[in-house]
């Protein structure tokens, strides 16, 4: 069976977009393998559905809201004394553009400043404790987008492709930066692509991007239980610093990426930029 083995006994894990989907299978076998398990959610029946299955309290919040991501991150903070792993798998592919309360587009809300967000606000509880994972779901649409430095949400961008794209290079650009910022703590970061799964519903409207899953552009169809497993490797591989700051395909690492994710000063400026914008500290 290779790495799934390794028990995650006494190991802490959150896990976003855990109601369903790759969050809820990686959820559920992380619990199996021993690890308790914080499962986060936006649908409050869904996420308690799962939570039941591990044993585990629900934790709802809605990533179109950062004052719900700063609330969750208070919620962990209080229940958790340790943090060994921060799965960020929440995300969206919308094909209509939407604001959210806080003023910012919605895909690029949930799927690049929330998990932005949460992870600054766990980061001192995660490279205090002992050595831990930041782990976030990009995606091969990553090739599809492009960081402008002066328009981060992608308003000058008319493809759902690009505008979901660009925000899952942020992933990566944001996974780099934290490599190189955690550097020496014990905390390490990756970003992967856990292929399209059928079942998830994360591309239910966005026609587009469904379309070029049946062309086989972002890698074609995999399983439900071959997407969690990309996840369940890199939160139990033995030697994560391999890993660090790096892009997986699957369980393969330098999956294919935008060339503008190797960039390190691109990846330095946009964290500036996006700390910034959400008023928490770039340092």
């Amino acid at each position: 069976m290779g790495m799934v083995d390794r028990s995650m006994d006494g190991k802490t894990v959150v896990v976003t977009g855990a109601s369903g989907g790759i969050g809820a299978e990686a959820a559920r076998r992380l619990a199996r393998l021993g690890a308790t398990v914080a499962v986060v959610g936006r649908s409050p029946a869904k996420t308690a559905a799962v939570a039941r299955q591990v044993g585990a309290e629900p934790l709802v919040a809605d990533f179109a809201r950062l004052s719900e991501v700063r609330r969750l991150a208070d919620t962990l903070l209080s229940r958790h004394p340790r943090i060994d792993v921060l799965a960020n798998n929440a995300g969206v592919v919308l094909t209509r553009r939407s604001r959210t309360e806080d003023g910012h587009d919605l895909m690029f809300q949930v799927n690049y400043l929330a998990p932005f967000l949460l992870t600054n606000l766990l980061l001192d509880r995660m490279t205090t404790v002992g050595p831990a994972r930041v782990i976030t779901t990009s995606s091969k649409g990553n090739r599809f987008g492009r960081v402008d430095l002066d328009d981060l949400e992608g308003a000058g961008k008319r493809s759902e492709l690009v505008r979901y794209g660009t925000t899952k290079l942020q992933n990566i650009l944001f996974t780099r930066e934290l490599a190189r910022r955690t550097r020496g703590s014990g905390l390490t970061a990756t970003a992967f692509h856990p292929g399209v799964v059928a079942t998830t519903g994360i591309n239910r409207e966005a026609p587009l991007v469904a379309a070029l899953v049946r062309c086989r552009l972002l890698g074609g169809l995999r399983t439900l239980d071959e997407g969690a497993e990309s996840l369940v490797h890199l939160a139990t591989m033995p030697d994560p610093e391999t890993a660090n700051g790096g892009y997986y395909h699957h369980r393969t690492p330098n999956g294919p990426v935008h060339r503008q994710a190797r960039d390190d000063r691109l990846a330095i400026d946009l964290w500036e930029r996006t700390a910034e914008l959400l008023g928490v500290p770039a340092a």
